[in-house]
Formats: structure tokens, C-alpha cells, sequence
């Protein structure tokens, strides 16, 4: 069975940092792309990193330069750093990962895995 599971998330003042982990399941590790999306309340799900089975990493334009997806192949885990966190980063966060390349490492409709997600807010 594929499983995903997040953790990590918490409350921090806005310009702290949180490093969001998750555990995927040995099926799925590294079998195409993983990322991270996030959600916070009435918006769409939006794209936030992702990272490829061959080493490439993408972030959205808000990521860019505070944040870093990396991935620890003993641990089976893929993380995301979050650094000068604002409060717009208040968001659900998700893991997701999906075997092969097809779509758009920020199209969610095209991952077929994911976590039960992980909350972060910040506050001002």
C-alpha cells in the first residue's frame, strides 16, 4: 500500500522557520516526482516545490528563496524547509507523489498520491 505522512507543521511568528517532513512509502519513493502543495481556506491548492527522481527541484514565485525541498533516500523522506515565514504561508500543507513524469510538477489533478497534510500558521 502507498502511504504518505506529513508532520511537522505548528504555529510560528511571522519571519520564523518550520521543516515539514514526510515519509513515503518505499512503492512510490523517488518513482517519478514528489512535492508540496498547500491550502489554506477558501483558495485553491496551489504548488509550493517539487522534486524529481532525478534531481531537479522547482518552487512557485512565493517559495523562491525562502524555501528548500530536499530528500533523504535512507530515511525514505522528503522535506520542505521553510525559512522568513509570513503569515500569507498559513496554509494545510500535503505531501504528494506520482510514478512518472506526466503533468506539471504544480498540477495537483496530477498526482495520485497523497498525505493527510500538515497545518502551518503564522501569525503577524
Amino acid at each position: 500500500q502507498v502511504q504518505l505522512v506529513e508532520s511537522g507543521g505548528g504555529s510560528v511568528q511571522a519571519g520564523g522557520s518550520l521543516r515539514l517532513s514526510c515519509v513515503v512509502s518505499e512503492d512510490i519513493y523517488n518513482a517519478g516526482c514528489m512535492a508540496w502543495f498547500r491550502q489554506a481556506p477558501g483558495k485553491e491548492r496551489e504548488g509550493v516545490a517539487g522534486i524529481y527522481n532525478y534531481g531537479s527541484t522547482y518552487y512557485s514565485g512565493s517559495a523562491k528563496g525562502r524555501f528548500t525541498v530536499s530528500q533523504d533516500n535512507a530515511k525514505k523522506t522528503v522535506y520542505l524547509q521553510m525559512n522568513s515565514l509570513k503569515p500569507e504561508d498559513t496554509a494545510m500543507y500535503y505531501c504528494a507523489a506520482k510514478r512518472g513524469y506526466a503533468g506539471n510538477w504544480y498540477e495537483a489533478e496530477t498526482f495520485g498520491y497523497w498525505g493527510q497534510g500538515t497545518q502551518v500558521t503564522v501569525s503577524s
